[in-house]
């Protein structure tokens, strides 16, 4: 069970301040040591805006992250990108993210990074809020891979990623992280067409060595690339499946799905914490205070306070900065006056 009740908490990425946009464009204008202060700088604002909404749960923003799936692919030894196919015009949406070509055996011989992202954290973030790593789960960074003779389908992929991310959980904890997310969104978003007991099995092969090590959680939501879903939003086809998920926590998306089915809650609430995104990520309307307050009753209604965190329904990195400040800060505003009845 949580340490406080309703804790206030984000998923993993966070808006990048424009100037980090822009530099990000043009790398080949700066040395490794200007790169290297502008990722600290970013990731000092990133938290800054974060304790400054008076969060329990804070993360680095994931400010070095440039995709949430193709920066992880920079680590990984065997891959080569495959621009043909990619969707390259037209309106924005998943299918424009980039694509790999397996060219050899995939290893990972220096980490996946995570690590190095939580101890910088550490060095910048002050005391008080807990400090989270995320990372995608095997099936999710699969995603943009293309199967070949080697790896057959996605599957065969999913397994050989396997154990790098099982390994950067445990150089986690032995770095101090006390919490970690595994983002399994593609779990989610395929739940209703996919085998969902094969997806338990591969998500607790991943997080095996760490159970109990640490507080550890999923995030499962139906995509937001372009602040655009993908998948089929809906909760019922991971039920009951997903509640043998070996997690202290799930986060479910609820806010841009209207809370449909915000009453399945309460089934994940029998074997684990629930994190409900009841703030909407991918709408510039500014939940007030007052929404907030009503949403955390809605949810008081099928869970415990003691079980109940809350947080956006997904990560901030596609919502602009200005939005996603006033979106936290009245999200903690509203979490603090319902626990004080």
């Amino acid at each position: 069970m949580q340490p406080n009740p309703i804790r206030t908490t984000v998923i993993g990425s966070y808006p990048f301040p424009g100037w980090l946009e822009f530099a990000s464009q043009n790398l080949d204008q700066f040395g490794q040591a200007d790169i290297e202060e502008m990722i600290e700088d970013a990731v000092v604002a990133a938290v800054h805006d974060q304790t400054t909404a008076g969060l329990d749960v804070i993360t680095d923003g994931e400010q070095t992250r440039l995709d949430f799936n193709l920066s992880f692919y920079g680590y990984i030894k065997g891959l080569q990108p495959n621009h043909s196919e990619t969707r390259k015009f037209g309106p924005p949406a998943h299918d424009q993210r980039g694509k790999h070509s397996i060219v050899e055996e995939l290893t990972a011989p220096k980490g996946l990074g995570a690590v190095r992202e939580f101890e910088r954290l550490k060095k910048l973030a002050p005391a008080g809020p807990t400090l989270k790593a995320s990372i995608p789960g095997p099936y999710t960074l699969s995603g943009r891979m293309l199967p070949n003779e080697r790896y057959k389908d996605r599957y065969d992929i999913t397994e050989a990623l396997l154990p790098f991310v099982r390994k950067e959980l445990e150089d986690l904890v032995a770095a101090g992280c006390t919490e970690i997310t595994v983002d399994e969104p593609s779990m989610s978003c395929y739940a209703y067409k996919e085998d969902t007991k094969r997806f338990v099995d591969i998500f607790n092969r991943t997080v095996a060595p760490v159970v109990g090590k640490c507080r550890l959680s999923t995030h499962l939501c139906f995509g937001n690339f372009k602040g655009r879903p993908v998948g089929y939003r809906k909760i019922h086809p991971m039920l009951p499946d997903f509640l043998d998920l070996a997690v202290d926590e799930v986060h479910v998306e609820m806010a841009n799905r209207e809370f449909d089915e915000i009453e399945l809650i309460a089934e994940f609430a029998q074997k684990m914490d629930v994190a409900v995104g009841i703030i909407d990520v991918k709408n510039y309307y500014i939940e007030t205070v007052k929404d907030v307050i009503e949403r955390i009753e809605r949810c008081l209604k099928y869970i415990p306070a003691e079980k109940l965190a809350v947080a956006p329904d997904c990560g901030l990195s596609q919502t602009a900065r200005w939005a996603a400040r006033q979106k936290l800060t009245n999200m903690v505003a509203g979490a603090k006056k319902v626990r004080l009845g």
